[in-house]
């Protein structure tokens, strides 16, 4: 039977016995979001952010950024740290329809589980997250020439799924295992700004990160510095490195393309 007209003709009977149709417009429902955000929900709050190009990050007192480069500089990771503690935050390409959250939160807690980790489900500020430990490399001891064995560390996964990508966070240190530890790093957080762009990419495909202009700016002199020295000219010293690479976590296995 044709919807369409079906419903034409009733309409039309309560017309003539004066009815007032049943309004056909309806206004489409807007889901709130008290962060982190989607580019086009972005809040004009006065909070400064640090562009990282897929990821804006809040800079909020007391703490510092670090970024990971690979070898051929290029940003892979980046991490915010206050005190002991620190958040280290990954933004992936969802497909159109669902989140992902669920899915990657099987896969870590299994990987995790592997390496000789714990992790459980329990909920948290932003919904289901995963609490307990991992094992991850101990910092390297002067002197020491054997790689550092693995230590147990507290860690917490956080997961949001937004439009059409997937924001991780893994907080780590004291603020791991408590609530008032790990406020400041919950807001940031929820501060986060993520940038997806249009470009079609397969689901769990990292988005990509890149320095902001400055940061980028200081890393080539220091590039530069560096080719220098290895020809045997005198260059100027370089400053402190604007990265050093977090531990890493238990990675986002990929999955079929259709973002």
């Amino acid at each position: 039977m044709p919807i369409g007209r079906r419903r034409n003709r009733i309409d039309r009977s309560l017309r003539e016995r004066g009815v007032p149709p049943e309004p056909q417009n309806r206004e489409r429902e807007v889901v709130e979001t008290t962060g982190p955000y989607d580019e086009s929900d972005a809040p004009d709050d006065g909070i400064v952010r640090i562009d990282l190009g897929s990821i804006r990050l809040p800079a909020l007192p007391g703490m510092d950024l670090r970024v990971e480069l690979n070898p051929q500089q290029k940003v892979v990771g980046a991490t915010l740290r206050a005190g002991d503690s620190q958040l280290q935050v990954s933004a992936f390409a969802a497909p159109r329809a669902g989140g992902i959250w669920d899915d990657v939160r099987a896969d870590i807690a299994t990987s995790a589980s592997g390496q000789g980790g714990k992790l459980a489900e329990v909920e948290g500020p932003f919904g289901t997250e995963l609490a307990g430990s991992i094992m991850a490399p101990a910092p390297p001891q002067p002197g020491q020439s054997s790689p550092p064995q693995p230590v147990r560390r507290p860690a917490r996964f956080l997961g949001v799924d937004g439009p059409r990508w997937f924001l991780r966070g893994l907080i780590s240190g004291p603020a791991a295992g408590s609530s008032e530890a790990a406020a400041a790093l919950e807001e940031a957080f929820r501060g986060i700004v993520v940038v997806r762009g249009t470009e079609p990419m397969p689901v769990r495909e990292q988005l990509p990160l890149s320095l902001p202009p400055q940061a980028a700016a200081q890393l080539a002199r220091q590039q530069e510095a560096l080719k220098a020295q290895s020809a045997g000219r005198p260059a100027t010293p370089p400053t402190s490195p604007p990265a050093s690479p977090p531990a890493s976590p238990p990675a986002v296995p990929p999955a079929a393309p259709g973002a």
